[in-house]
This record gives C-alpha cells, sequence and structure tokens, in this order.
C-alpha cells in the first residue's frame, strides 16, 4: 500500500503535522514489511519511493515530511532499528502494530495527551488503559469510582453511602470526617461542594447512560479525579484506628 492510496491529495500531506501523517505512514510500513519475506523495511528504498504518484514538482517536499513522519515512529517506539543490521534496515515494533489502524492510531495520539506518569497510581491500572484505547466514558467513569472508593474507604462509611450524599458525608463542615476543621467554614464548604460537584457531573451520569465525550474533555475530567485523589491521601484516614501515644517519661531526680 502506498501512501497516495490512502491520501490521494498531496495538499492534505503537506498540510498533516507530523504527529498526524505518522499513522498513515505507519499503515504503510505495515503494509510493506508484510510483503517482504523477511520482516525489515529499507528506509532509504521507503522514503525515496515514498512519495511515488504524487506530482514530480511536490514530491521532494512530500519526501521530507514523510521523513518527520519517520522520526516521531521512531521516537514513540512504533518502528525500531532491526538488530545486527546497518542503521537503514527498520522494522514495525509490537507496539506499532497494535496502534497501526486509524482508530487504533487515534487513541493512541490522544493518550499522549495523558502522560500515565502524572497520574494518581490508582488511576493507571484501568483508567489509563481504557483512555489508551479510546474509551474515553469508561475512563472517566472508572476514574471517579476511584475517587468514591478512596473517599468511602478512608473514612470507614459503608457501601450503602455513595455519589455525591457519601461526599456531602465525608466533606460535611463541622462533622465530616475528612474535613479539616483548622480551615475556614467557607473552605470547608467550597471543598465539600468540589468533591459532591465533581461526582455529580462527572461519575453518575457515566453510570445511568453512555456519555459521548471528546479526548481532550476526558483528559480534564480525569486529572481532576487524580487532584482529588490526592487530596483524599492527605487527609488521615478515619478508617484505620489510631495508635495510642505513649505518655512521656519524666526523670527522676536523684
Amino acid at each position: 500500500m502506498r501512501l497516495n492510496e490512502l491520501i490521494p491529495d498531496p495538499r492534505v500531506v503537506l498540510e498533516m503535522a507530523p504527529e498526524e501523517l505518522a499513522g498513515p505512514l505507519l499503515q504503510c510500513l505495515v503494509d510493506t514489511q508484510d510483503q517482504s519475506p523477511r520482516p525489515k523495511i529499507n528506509r532509504y528504498n521507503f522514503t525515496l519511493h515514498c512519495a511515488d504518484g504524487y506530482p514530480p514538482e511536490l514530491q521532494d517536499e512530500i519526501g521530507f515530511a514523510v521523513a518527520e513522519a519517520w522520526n516521531i515512529l521512531d521516537r514513540d517506539g512504533l518502528i525500531a532499528l532491526r538488530p545486527g543490521e546497518q542503521h537503514e534496515w527498520a522494522f514495525v515494533t509490537r507496539k506499532g502494530r497494535r496502534f497501526s489502524s486509524p482508530d487504533a492510531f487515534a487513541a493512541y495520539r490522544a493518550s499522549r495527551h495523558l502522560p500515565r506518569e502524572f497520574l494518581h497510581p490508582r488511576l493507571v491500572p484501568k483508567v489509563w488503559g481504557a483512555f489508551a484505547r479510546g474509551e474515553y466514558d469508561t475512563a472517566v467513569f472508572e476514574a471517579f469510582k476511584k475517587v468514591e472508593i478512596a473517599v468511602r474507604s478512608s473514612t470507614g462509611l459503608t457501601d450503602a453511602d455513595y455519589g455525591t450524599d457519601l461526599m456531602r458525608r465525608a466533606f460535611h463542615v463541622e462533622s465530616g470526617p475528612m474535613s479539616d476543621l483548622t480551615r475556614l467554614p467557607a473552605e470547608r464548604q467550597a471543598l465539600s461542594d468540589l468533591f459532591a460537584g465533581a461526582i455529580g457531573s462527572y461519575k453518575n451520569p457515566h453510570s445511568h447512560r453512555r456519555v459521548a465525550i471528546q479526548a481532550s474533555e476526558a483528559v480534564e475530567m480525569i486529572v481532576l479525579a487524580s487532584h482529588l485523589l490526592g487530596i483524599v491521601d492527605a487527609r488521615p484516614s478515619a478508617a484505620q484506628p489510631r495508635q495510642p501515644t505513649e505518655p512521656a517519661k519524666t526523670k527522676r531526680r536523684g
């Protein structure tokens, strides 16, 4: 499969950012590799002929655009140099094959806007994986479900407490086990509103119906959930029994 078969209009190729062009280029590389008796691609030959089928006066410019996209694939580990070969020989990695379809590559590009190392550890296993697969509504639901579980666990409340009611009890201005009584009442109320509003807006709708959201929206919601989990972690857990402190020993006067 050649690039001009995927993108017939050369103007579209030249208008695409390297990160965008990397997707169709990866498709071409997978097809080229599969047609070879050995799973390898010669970079020189591929880039030399990548603009075949386009107007001659644009082929050099398209070649430069493809070279930029190639570097994106190399940087992200979607292609790699073959071991023991000269530097011109490359192959599509296992990771590259997983993301070679247009939908999978679009989800992969979106996942780069949500670096897993920036997320709260509790969100990495389920939330980041769902986001990387393009399951944005599931990722958001799971993120705020983790917030709900963390609050319930830290306060010792039961499974009968959930949703906004759980948050209002946990962060009640006067009696909430997660409420910091050293803060001003208005600040305590604001934190209660933040947790209840986040759960009511982002978890509850996703638990009752399918909510279509864009990747950029999901990033913002998941980052908020990560922030809320950090707040919960910073509060002393009401569910953990407090260790009694030993009375200070007094020195005997000799």
